[in-house]
């Protein structure tokens, strides 16, 4: 993580033209939604978003859309990696550190105890999402039924999980760290009830770090108190040409003209369906799609 931006001297307007990502490191304690409001006061940019939720508990690698790249969220690689911390031999009501405890057990496990069952994680798995979460049931979070106690049907969903590893493994006090590269929407808190439950133990999160998301990665992560004013952001800001993993087409200054009026292109080089990034004098002009032997034009960036 970087823990050092360069000094920015005095305070400077907001600058409209700001356009990418930033990969920043969400501290303990605050939302996802709290990054992003400190942001929109340090740019005086109302366009701003995040790419994927991070619980308040949780810390790590939050990618940031500034200005209209949020229009480029869509075509973000969605994987992320986390390093979980599991605390055997509880469960608790939200599967995590900020929940009651509801049950404990006496059973003990041993490494291969943890070895065998991250074997059943891998792959395609249904998972069932926790309760506590925000996930919508006829138009309700589920959160707000178990606030009320209410009941609800929750019903599984296919993740898929590329690598579970056990990092190390405290026996005598029970508590594993696990390394996990998952599809989008998937739970980390569930796995970690899912594991305690199929143990015989129970289990819950303690400590969450999301390492990566896409090709943004946790050493080359910002501090968000590093970002304190205009400067410190356009510092760090990352061009979206070096983070989205799409095909580009370059333009010369007729095509240009086309794509400036949503007008579409001659394909000779790309597959139907394709999406293609349209660059012009090495920034993002536009996203195209192929249909047979034209490029249509989908987005235009005009602030470039």
């Amino acid at each position: 993580m970087v823990e050092n931006s360069v000094a920015a001297g005095n305070k400077a307007a907001p600058k409209a033209s700001l356009f990418g990502f930033l990969n920043v490191y969400k501290p303990v304690g605050m939302t996802s939604h709290d990054v992003v409001s400190r942001l929109r006061r340090v740019t005086k940019i109302k366009q701003i978003g995040h790419t994927g939720t991070l619980d308040p508990f949780a810390e790590g690698v939050l990618p940031v859309c500034i200005g209209k790249a949020t229009r480029l969220i869509e075509y973000l690689n969605d994987d992320k990696e986390y390093l979980a911390t599991v605390q055997l031999g509880k469960n608790t009501t939200t599967y995590d550190i900020e929940g009651d405890v509801v049950e404990s057990f006496d059973k003990k496990v041993s490494q291969q105890d943890i070895l065998d069952v991250l074997d059943k994680f891998r792959g395609e798995i249904e998972q069932l999402p926790p309760i506590y979460s925000a996930i919508k049931v006829n138009g309700k979070k589920l959160y707000d039924y178990a606030r009320q106690g209410q009941d609800v049907e929750i019903k599984p969903r296919k993740i898929f999980i590329s690598k579970i590893e056990l990092e190390c493994f405290d026996e005598i006090e029970q508590t594993a760290v696990i390394r996990i590269a998952c599809s989008k929407g998937t739970y980390i808190r569930s796995i970690a009830y899912d594991m305690g439950k199929i143990l015989g133990c129970g289990g819950y999160l303690t400590n969450l770090i999301r390492t990566k998301a896409g090709r943004f990665m946790v050493e080359n992560s910002v501090a968000l108190d590093c970002l304190k004013e205009i400067p410190d952001v356009d510092n760090v800001i990352i061009n979206p040409l070096d983070v989205l993993e799409y095909p580009c087409y370059e333009l010369n200054d007729s095509e240009v003209e086309r794509v400036s009026h949503g007008m579409s292109l001659r394909n000779e080089s790309f597959k139907d369906s394709d999406i293609v990034i349209l660059v012009y004098s090495d920034k993002i002009y536009a996203i195209g799609k192929v249909e047979k032997n034209k490029i249509l034009v989908k987005k235009v960036f005009e602030v470039l």
